[in-house]
């Protein structure tokens, strides 16, 4: 009795095995918004493939019908999330770590002007995802239900965007969550948790552009730093006053990466041939000041973006990929490796997505040379602004209608 006991155990055992996900993700791991937790495209997982099996890593799982758009992922407590256009509407969409989809939600209309499609990144916290339209609608919504919490139009705030409509992805700084209206007070932020305006910026007018907000502390001073249509600028991250601006890339055709900061320097570059600016700060009086220390063409960098690893610079230069030494400028080298793209670094490596053909690559992060160490190909048609994101051992890659999740996890680790 005992021996056929045993045996039902091993068999319940094995079938609760078969229907469980055979690769789960690490449930802790956590990228909830554009660009990962620190906002700066590096992801904290270890134990990865350093070179990938021929044909690239396995395939866990497909999802379509996400209509079209360039919104990557954001994952958190076991949900995945992304945005796209579908007929007239601008859906946001939750996937379980399997694939399956959990929920999705209409959130404003489709953005039908040039480059039609949906832009942002949803931003989770503390149990809500924030998202905002290329319309410019702004809204709270509950992580897991999608159900709406609340909702701002940011041309209420006396702002208007540029050509190709807004395009940020929400900043959550503390209890603050932080977009760019643009106009007389071009970034606002709000409550978090109740969408109350609490400060707006002042001491400049600028277009909103495209380029997300980037926090970081210099000094013990908690700053944002975000590209505009009148430069970059720089601000208080508790009141919003202004610190410094500097004006590089005023009215360049369109200004779409985030700044950077890293060592005492902020750097950020632009496509249309303008390539990028390197800031040091110094601190007086109490108020944070930057001077130029160099500029580049050697990262012309429309929107696939840069990570800044170990002193040096890593990121897309016109159609392929360049390393700029952080202090100097000084270009390490020049590959084409999947072509114009964009770019996350995980675990010591470059994870690279061309932005046509649904090319991928992983790559070797150095400054003596680039080493491509295993490629993959996905469907999809168009061109994908996408950028790769790599957490809890699985690597997502959104092209058009079609999201990607593969396992990237090292099978001894």
């Amino acid at each position: 009795m005992n021996e056929m006991k045993c045996l039902v155990v091993m068999i319940v055992f094995s079938l609760v095995m078969s229907i469980s996900p055979v690769n789960a993700a690490d449930d802790a791991a956590e990228w909830p918004c554009w660009q990962g937790s620190n906002r700066d495209g590096k992801s904290p997982d270890t134990g990865l493939l350093k070179e990938w099996p021929t044909g690239g890593p396995e395939l866990l799982w497909q999802a379509d019908g996400l209509g079209t758009g360039y919104s990557t992922v954001a994952v958190s407590d076991g949900l995945v999330y992304t945005t796209g256009d579908v007929g007239d509407k601008l859906i946001l969409f939750a996937f379980d770590m399997n694939g399956k989809l959990k929920w999705k939600i209409p959130v404003d209309k489709a953005y039908t002007r040039s480059h039609p499609g949906s832009r942002s990144t949803p931003t989770v916290d503390s149990g809500r995802v924030y998202l905002l339209s290329g319309n410019g609608v702004f809204a709270c919504f509950n992580a897991k239900t999608g159900k709406q919490n609340w909702f701002k139009e940011l041309r209420s705030f006396g702002g208007r965007p540029s050509k190709w409509g807004y395009a940020e992805s929400v900043l959550i700084y503390n209890d603050l969550a932080i977009v760019k209206p643009g106009g007389d007070n071009c970034i606002v932020a709000f409550d978090k948790s109740t969408g109350e305006t609490v400060w707006q910026s002042k001491g400049f007018r600028a277009g909103p552009e495209y380029s997300s907000c980037f926090p970081f502390t210099y000094n013990r001073t908690p700053l944002i730093a975000t590209g505009t249509r009148a430069g970059i600028v720089c601000i208080s991250a508790r009141t919003g006053d202004l610190q410094w601006t500097n004006g590089w890339c005023t009215n360049n055709t369109a200004n779409c990466p985030d700044p950077i900061y890293a060592d005492g320097y902020v750097f950020w570059a632009n496509g249309y041939g303008k390539g990028g600016i390197c800031l040091k700060l110094s601190t007086s009086n109490g108020k944070v000041s930057a001077q130029e220390v160099w500029t580049t063409r050697d990262m012309d960098c429309h929107h696939g973006g840069y990570i800044v690893h170990e002193g040096h610079i890593y990121g897309n230069h016109s159609g392929g990929w360049s390393c700029l030494e952080l202090k100097t400028g000084r270009q390490k080298w020049y590959e084409k490796a999947v072509g114009k793209g964009s770019l996350c670094f995980a675990d010591g490596m470059l994870y690279l997505f061309g932005e046509r053909g649904g090319r991928a690559a992983l790559a070797t992060c150095s400054p003596d040379g680039m080493e491509i160490k295993g490629r993959v190909t996905v469907e999809g048609t168009g061109t994908s602004w996408a950028h790769p994101v790599v957490i809890g051992g699985r690597l997502y890659l959104r092209y058009a209608d079609n999201l990607y999740c593969f396992d990237v996890k090292a099978k001894n680790s």
